[in-house]
């Protein structure tokens, strides 16, 4: 099969496919150990022969718990170490996400996800208490990976942008169902400025999300402590796709 990778140096003007050829050994190979066996060639040449620099991604833990390998895939953003080979016919297309700056080839600057949850304050200034009724939504919000995917489908997210993205509110979320009542004030108006008001529900990210949150309860969780000032309701397993 072939592998096609859509490759730039940071701030260069124009980015370049290049095409590599991969046989894959196993039915469970994924495009993330495509890329390992691609970069661990002692001469790496791409389709034509001509010679190649190794290709430029990030990894951790490869196991869909860090979100690091989030890369565009076949148009679609996903994670490499979940996109398994056998699902793609004659070849595959890698891309860098779009909505950050790449540093190379598919490695991007995702610190705006960093930025947005300074911004939004997301840590605890005192003690907390889980009750009960909100340790379901508290645990379901904690599994976002900060992959930034949403983020790609995002049709309202635009770094630099006020409007945060589920990236964002997911952590808020959490913290909107631990904190007292009396300490809620302050992120619940960032809720409403950074979230609330900016999302227009097309919800293009609750299908996208690689942890497959649930994320219509989350919202509606946040809302109702943050905007109709009611009780969270209980989430008690994460949506099925």
């Amino acid at each position: 099969m072939w592998i096609d990778v859509l490759r730039r140096e940071s701030g260069a003007a124009t980015p370049y496919l290049q095409r590599f050829l991969y046989e894959p050994e196993e039915e469970t190979e994924t495009v993330a150990t495509a890329l390992t066996r691609l970069n661990e060639r002692a001469d790496l040449r791409d389709a034509t022969g001509a010679a190649a620099e190794p290709i430029r991604w990030a990894c951790s833990c490869l196991q869909k718990k860090c979100g690091a390998c989030a890369m565009v895939i076949d148009g679609v953003p996903r994670l490499a170490c979940d996109a398994r080979l056998s699902s793609f016919k004659r070849g595959v297309r890698l891309e860098p996400l779009r909505k950050f700056p790449v540093v190379a080839d598919l490695i991007v600057d995702r610190s705006v996800l960093r930025e947005n949850l300074a911004a939004m304050r997301v840590w605890f200034n005192s003690d907390a208490a889980m009750h009960s009724r909100a340790a379901a939504v508290g645990y379901e919000a904690s599994r976002c990976l900060q992959c930034g995917c949403c983020l790609e489908v995002c049709p309202n997210f635009a770094p630099g942008g006020r409007f945060v993205g589920m990236a964002a509110a997911l952590p808020v979320t959490r913290l909107l169902a631990e904190l007292p009542a009396a300490e809620q004030a302050e992120l619940a108006a960032l809720y409403r400025e950074r979230v609330f008001e900016g999302c227009g529900k097309s919800l293009a990210c609750r299908t996208i999300c690689p942890a497959e949150i649930d994320i219509d309860a989350m919202l509606v969780n946040s809302n109702a402590v943050a905007v109709w000032k009611r009780l969270l309701r209980n989430v008690d397993k994460p949506r099925k796709k």
